[in-house]
C-alpha cells in the first residue's frame, strides 16, 4: 500500500524532472544552478526524497516557476493518468508486495520512463472504459492472478485448517456435523445464531441469501433450508475469518453487493479457502483423488460418491480440485468455470473463472455472445433442464468429456457437474478443465476410455464455422467477418506483391 508521503515524493519527482526536460537542462546543469548535488537532485526525482524549503526555493528560481507550482499535487496535463493512478484508491489499497513489486521498484519504472508508463496506463483506462470494466471487476482480477501466481495453493491456509481442526478435535475423514462447527463459533467466539430472520425477510429472499453477519451483535443469520454442506461452508467460512483474524469483508453470503477493496476480496477468498480445506482435508482428498483418476474407464458415478462422502456442494468440491491437482497431482493446466441460468429460458452466464498454467483458450468470451453448447458444463444444464422437476427438487448429474478446440491441437479432459431443478428455478453448472498432454495421460487412466465421449467444440456460436452443429444458438457472424477479414488482407497482400496486376 502506497503512502500518502511516497506518493508526493514521487509527484513532486516527476514534476522536477518534467520542468527540468522543458527547459532543455542536463541534471548536471540544473544541480549546477540550485547548488545541489547531482546524485541528491536524481534521488528527488525519482520520488526517493523530498527537499527542504530552502532547496524548494531554489528550483522554484532555477527553472523560473512559482513555488506553489512546485509543491501542488498536480502535474501536467500529459502526465494526469500517472497523478490519477497515484491517488486513485484502487492503487492505495492494492498489496503490490503479493505481486513481488514494492512500491520503490514501481516508482523507479514510473520515474524513469514516465511517458511509456503514461502510455500504458491510458490504454488499460481506455479499454476499461470501453468495455465498461468497473472496480470491483479490477480487484477480483487482480485477485484470481494472485490464485494463479500461487497454483492456487496456499499452504499457510492448509495448515491453519490442519491446526484449527486438531485443536477441536473434528476428524478429517467424516463430515463435521454442523452443530459441532456452531458450538465453536457460539462457546469460542461468541457468536449467536440465528435461524428464523433470514427466511421471513423479503429481500434475503428475492436475492437468495444464505447468511448474514451482524458484528454489532456478533451474530449470524443462517437460512434455515440450507443443506448440510451448505451449513457447513458458511459456518467453515465464519470460523476462517475468526480464527485468521480477518477484520475487512463483506457480511452476506453468497456476497451480493460490491467489492470495496482489495484486502476485503483477498480476507472473502482467504476464509472460503479455510473453509474448504476444513471439509475436504488434503490428506483425505488426495488418496480419493488418485483411485478416480486411476480408474481403467470413466465412473460417472465417482464424483457424486464424493459429494455423498464429504457432504459439499459441486462448486466446492471442484474448486478444491484446482487447488490439489496442481499441488499433488502436477497437473498444472488447469481451468475452472461455473455457468449459471436462472430460470429454463434464461441465457448461460459464466460466473466464475480461473486459470491456471495460462489463459486458456478454449474459455475466451465475446461480449453478449452465445457459449458453445458442446461443452460438458453447459449440455448437462441442457439436458437436466430437459426433465421435468417439482419445486424444491434439484438433480446432480456428473460427466465427462474430450474436448478439442476447433482448427487447433488444444485438448481437454472436462469434468463437469450440474445442479438442476424446477424450470422456474435457477440452476448451475461447475467444470474443471485438464490439458490433455503427456503428464495427463500418465495420471489418468480412464483417459483413454473409448467410451469416453470427444467433442469438437469453440468459444461462441458466433466465433465458429463447425458445420452440422446440431446445438448451434446463434449463426457464425463473428468468423464470417473474420474469415472476410482474411480474405480482403490476403488480396492486399497479393496487390503489394504485384501479383495478378497482368502487364499493366
Amino acid at each position: 500500500m502506497l503512502t500518502h508521503g511516497q506518493i508526493v515524493r514521487l509527484i513532486f519527482g516527476l514534476k522536477l524532472r518534467e520542468l527540468r526536460q522543458e527547459r532543455g537542462l542536463s541534471p548536471a546543469e540544473l544541480a549546477r544552478r540550485c547548488e545541489v548535488s547531482v546524485s541528491y537532485l536524481n534521488e528527488i526525482e525519482k520520488g526517493k526524497k523530498y527537499p527542504k524549503a530552502d532547496k524548494i526555493l531554489a528550483f522554484s528560481k532555477g527553472l523560473g516557476v512559482r513555488y506553489d507550482q512546485l509543491t501542488a499535487t498536480t502535474l501536467p496535463r500529459r502526465l494526469e493518468p500517472i497523478a490519477d493512478l497515484l491517488q486513485s484508491q484502487v492503487l492505495q489499497e492494492f498489496p503490490l508486495e503479493l505481486y513481488g513489486l514494492e512500491p520503490a521498484r514501481l516508482f523507479d519504472m514510473i520515474a524513469t520512463a514516465p511517458t511509456k508508463v503514461m502510455a500504458f496506463i491510458s490504454t488499460l483506462i481506455e479499454i476499461a472504459r470501453n468495455y465498461e470494466l468497473r472496480q470491483e471487476q479490477f480487484l477480483v482480477a487482480a485477485l484470481r492472478a494472485y490464485q494463479e501466481m500461487h497454483d492456487n495453493y496456499f499452504e499457510d491456509l492448509e495448515q491453519a485448517a490442519r491446526a484449527f481442526g486438531a485443536r477441536h478435535q473434528l476428524d478429517p475423514a467424516a463430515p463435521p456435523d454442523p452443530a459441532a462447527l456452531e458450538a465453536i463459533l457460539t462457546q469460542e467466539y461468541g457468536y449467536t445464531i440465528d435461524r428464523t430472520t433470514l427466511a421471513a425477510h423479503p429481500v434475503a429472499v428475492a436475492r437468495r441469501l444464505r447468511s448474514v453477519f451482524r458484528p454489532a451483535t456478533n451474530t449470524l443469520l443462517l437460512l434455515p433450508t440450507l443443506s448440510r454442506g451448505q451449513q457447513n461452508f458458511v459456518l467453515g467460512r465464519e470460523l476462517g475469518f475468526q480464527y485468521l483474524r480477518l477484520t475487512e469483508r463483506h457480511y452476506a453470503s453468497p456476497n451480493p453487493l460490491e467489492v470495496r477493496s482489495f484486502e476485503e476480496a483477498l480476507n472473502n477468498f482467504q476464509a472460503s479457502y479455510f473453509a474448504s480445506a476444513l471439509l475436504l482435508a488434503e490428506e483425505q482428498l488426495v488418496p480419493d483423488l488418485r483411485a478416480l483418476l486411476a480408474a481403467p474407464t470413466w465412473q460417472p458415478a465417482a464424483l457424486p460418491a464424493l459429494l455423498a462422502r464429504y457432504a459439499v456442494s459441486p462448486e466446492l468440491l471442484m474448486q478444491r480440485l484446482t487447488t490439489l491437482l496442481p499441488k499433488h497431482f502436477h497437473l498444472s493446466d488447469v481451468f475452472f468455470l461455473r455457468f449459471d441460468q436462472a430460470t429454463v429460458a434464461a441465457p448461460y452466464k459464466l460466473t466464475k473463472q480461473l486459470h491456471l498454467g495460462g489463459r486458456h483458450r478454449s474459455h475466451g468470451r465475446g461480449l453478449h455472445e452465445h457459449y458453445c453448447r458442446r461443452w460438458v458444463g453447459l449440455r448437462l444444464l441442457a439436458e437436466g433442464r430437459a426433465n421435468a422437476f417439482s419445486a424444491g427438487t434439484t438433480l446432480v448429474l456428473p460427466g465427462a468429456q474430450r474436448s478439442q478446440y476447433l482448427g487447433t491441437a488444444d485438448e481437454y479432459l472436462c469434468l463437469s457437474l450440474a445442479r438442476v431443478g424446477a424450470a422456474h428455478e435457477p440452476a448451475m453448472s461447475v467444470t474443471v478443465g485438464l490439458r490433455c498432454d503427456d503428464n495427463l495421460r500418465q495420471q489418468v487412466s480412464f483417459l483413454a476410455d473409448p467410451a469416453l465421449a470427444s467433442v469438437v467444440v469453440n468459444e461462441t456460436c458466433e466465433r465458429c464455422l463447425l458445420p452440422d452443429c446440431t446445438v448451434r444458438a446463434a449463426p457464425p457472424t463473428q468468423a464470417q467477418h473474420a474469415a472476410e477479414r482474411a480474405t480482403f488482407e490476403a488480396a492486399v497482400e497479393a496487390l503489394v506483391r504485384g501479383e495478378g496486376l497482368g502487364d499493366a
